[in-house]
């Protein structure tokens, strides 16, 4: 018998297990909207629509401190992201 296919026989342990059913439920749609709101800010740099991307970027950056600060993203790869979207943002307006 592996350790992965064994049932949770304390209480204390099922209690742990319901917790991390909820939590992993939680953190795959929060990673599955991250994506979404990357893909639309993404094609908005894509098609050089200045006025659609800075609208969309305070949400989506706040989006992104938000699910990184619950532990869902790393906080360096929360980071990265606003980086390269501002600097995209930014590429975009001035040329």
């Amino acid at each position: 018998m592996k350790g992965w296919d064994r049932m949770a026989t304390h209480r204390s342990a099922e209690k742990a297990h319901r917790q991390n059913l909820k939590k992993r439920t939680r953190n795959r749609e929060l990673r599955s909207r991250l994506r979404g709101e990357l893909k639309s800010i993404r094609s908005a740099l894509a098609n050089n629509d200045v006025s659609a991307t800075g609208e969309a970027l305070p949400r989506t950056v706040s989006f992104i401190d938000r699910i990184a600060s619950k532990g869902v993203i790393h906080v360096n790869t929360a980071s990265r992201y606003k980086s390269r979207l501002k600097k995209n943002l930014e590429k975009i307006s001035t040329g």
